[in-house]
């Protein structure tokens, strides 16, 4: 295959397949109700197609890496798409709650793969003076997914039936089968290490649990000591594969590319990051419905400026970095994120809506750029051999992350909340700004992860001059 029209239509292949996974993540969150008036459960026990679905990317994403080695990207990325197309078809053909959690499963699966190994592609094919700009093409379908899934999921809902918010995906999924059978390359190791099947264990049961209890949290559904043992045998099981990483010659997840600086620093600095401003997209609706009164509707409306900002700082994100290099951009734009976060706090049922315009921008925009120069700089200086287990840890920590946000986010508010019902406005929008308060101020002490950095990390990939990693 010629490697220009690899170029070209790659990060086609990938975008369309992010695409269609952020997009029907966000409209079944909308359509939860709706689900379970149909299937005649309520709401709360309808979670489990959303954990189950987690719980299927947190023990995928590890396996993904040593798939695609063994058996080629485009093998493994092809039966992805094919499986989380079918996965959709049976979601819409589900019966009752059981057959629902059971398709969605599947569609974990098929999303793991999807993820990651589109990735691991993206940096395989293009070389790091370009793999800036790829990522951010490639990014830009994954971010519009959020922008209209609530949009179109509530029309959908409104219009036909739920059903149709899981066969929207089939011809998105076989017009991205039929690109990636054309033009996904065939990468796969020459000598593929043998599955760590002790490791796969240890940490993928330690990370479902710890997902399944975080997506849980608040619910109510678990008392303190249940949570509690079942929290310290998460982390023991994580802890358990920690030690048994070290001691086996190929593990799972190869812990050791922790030594390389750039990497190290992207992938704990951002799981540091996350946990400040994670759980913003579950706390402003709260502010903008249960705080300050506004409908569903408007509430999705006051959200779009932060996915169209942060789409909008793609195309200026590489002359940024360019010029600026990631350590000042990183150091400084944390710190504007977690200002931006305080700032919410100034939101309130009189405040003018461009005021929430500006600071939804604001937000958007930094995020935006947090998260492409974290995310590109942790390939900086990893060698092509090693470009797949470093994409699969970057791939776990980051859902991993997510989840920490989402809990750390709800904690905060819920703490500050205290014994008050949530139908008090006053007090639902108080406890709200104490929250943003706390988080903003988190999330400006986390950029001190980022002083490790030196000026010149992360120019292999901004300018194009590689660098050492000692």
């Amino acid at each position: 295959m010629n490697p220009s029209t690899v170029k070209t239509y790659l990060p086609w292949v990938v975008a369309a397949a992010l695409f269609m996974e952020q997009l029907d993540t966000t409209i079944v969150n909308t359509a939860v109700p709706a689900m379970a008036a149909s299937l005649q459960v309520t709401p709360l026990s309808l979670k489990a197609a959303v954990t189950s679905y987690v719980l299927s990317l947190a023990v995928c994403i590890p396996v993904s890496g040593w798939l695609a080695d063994r058996f080629g990207t485009r093998r493994v990325f092809s039966i992805a798409i094919a499986l989380f197309t079918l996965a959709s078809m049976l979601c819409g053909l589900a019966m009752n709650a059981p057959m629902l959690v059971a398709a969605r499963i599947l569609q974990g699966m098929g999303a793991a793969m999807m993820m990651s190994v589109g990735r691991l592609s993206i940096i395989r094919t293009f070389p790091k003076s370009e793999l800036l700009r790829a990522m951010n093409f490639v990014i830009i379908p994954a971010l519009i997914g959020p922008l209209l899934g609530p949009t179109v999921g509530g029309l959908i809902v409104h219009w036909f039936s739920w059903r149709y918010i899981f066969f929207i995906n089939v011809p998105v999924g076989l017009l991205a089968l039929l690109l990636a059978h054309r033009f996904m390359p065939d990468y796969r190791s020459d000598t593929p290490r043998p599955l760590d099947v002790i490791g796969l264990v240890l940490f993928g049961s330690g990370a479902a649990l710890l997902s399944w209890l975080l997506e849980v949290f608040g619910e109510h559904q678990l008392d303190a000591t249940s949570a509690s043992i079942l929290l310290l045998l998460s982390l023991s099981l994580l802890g358990a594969y920690f030690l048994h990483a070290r001691q086996v010659p190929h593990p799972l997840l190869r812990l050791a590319l922790f030594r390389i600086r750039t990497f190290r620093v992207s992938v704990v600095g951002g799981f540091i990051t996350r946990l400040g401003v994670g759980g913003m997209p579950f706390l402003l609706p709260l502010l903008f419905q249960l705080g300050m009164g506004m409908p569903a509707w408007q509430s999705g409306l006051l959200m779009m400026p932060i996915a169209a900002a942060a789409i909008g700082m793609k195309f200026i994100s590489s002359q940024m970095l360019a010029r600026y290099g990631y350590r000042r951009i990183l150091i400084v734009n944390t710190v504007m994120i977690g200002a931006v976060v305080c700032l919410f706090a100034l939101v309130g049922p009189a405040s003018p809506t461009g005021l929430i315009v500006a600071l939804g921008l604001g937000l958007g925009f930094f995020n935006s750029l947090q998260y492409t120069s974290m995310n590109s700089m942790a390939y900086s200086d990893i060698d092509t051999p090693d470009s797949s287990m470093a994409s699969t840890i970057a791939n776990s920590m980051q859902q991993m992350s997510i989840s920490f946000g989402l809990a750390c986010g709800s904690l905060i508010a819920g703490w500050y909340l205290g014994d008050l019902p949530q139908t008090d406005s006053v007090a639902v929008t108080t406890a709200l700004h104490y929250a943003f308060l706390t988080l903003g101020g988190f999330t400006m002490l986390s950029s001190l992860s980022f002083w490790a950095l030196r000026p010149e990390d992360g120019e292999s990939v901004s300018r194009g001059s590689p660098r050492g990693t000692e």
